[in-house]
């Protein structure tokens, strides 16, 4: 027995430094590996300051946003009425020439007209909706629409409104009807 005891223990000391020598091997490997696959040094500071840009960045965008709904906002609002206020301008030309072909003498019916459009005027006035003034003013393309050049009687008349045929009107400092006139030349 004790000859097999002997192969046998022969046997187990071959496995174990088999085994020995393939853990050498696998560790060996294992720090080359290892060697090989360890991640390259990270700039912090930098990958900081990209994110840091970013988030700045992107604050910076939802602010813009924020503001720009805002004063979407605020414009709807102030201007929500315009279409409103563009539609009772010709009410206000017909009170106009009611009252021109009215006779001039004292008439209850002229009263009553006169008070509906006084009225009507400080309503709209309240509103936001002012005239535009053309009388003895500088043509001025931003507010008035030239229907007419014609030849003025004085020098200091050339440029300047002659007549105005139909009046225009503003509403909160918007143009919501230019001004028809006649422009001296």
């Amino acid at each position: 027995m004790s000859a097999k005891k002997e192969n046998i223990e022969e046997k187990e000391q071959k496995v174990e430094a088999t085994n020995e020598a393939e853990n050498v091997e696998q560790t060996a490997e294992n720090q080359e590996g290892a060697e090989e696959k360890q991640p390259e040094e990270v700039d912090w500071q930098a990958k900081y300051n990209e994110l840091n840009d970013s988030h700045l960045r992107l604050m910076a965008d939802f602010d813009n946003y924020r503001k720009k709904t805002l004063k979407e906002r605020a414009d709807l609002i102030k201007f929500g009425g315009e279409n409103i206020m563009k539609d009772l301008l010709p009410v206000i030309d017909d009170f106009e020439r009611a009252l021109a072909s009215m006779p001039t003498e004292e008439n209850p019916v002229k009263e009553g007209v006169e008070l509906i459009h006084s009225k009507f005027i400080g309503f709209l006035n309240q509103c936001g909706v002012k005239e535009i003034e053309t009388k003895d003013v500088a043509f001025d393309t931003d507010f008035h629409e030239a229907v007419t050049l014609f030849p003025a009687q004085d020098e200091s008349m050339k440029g300047k409104i002659i007549d105005c045929t139909q009046k225009g009107y503003t509403y909160h400092e918007k143009v919501i009807r230019f001004a028809k006139v006649v422009v001296g030349q």
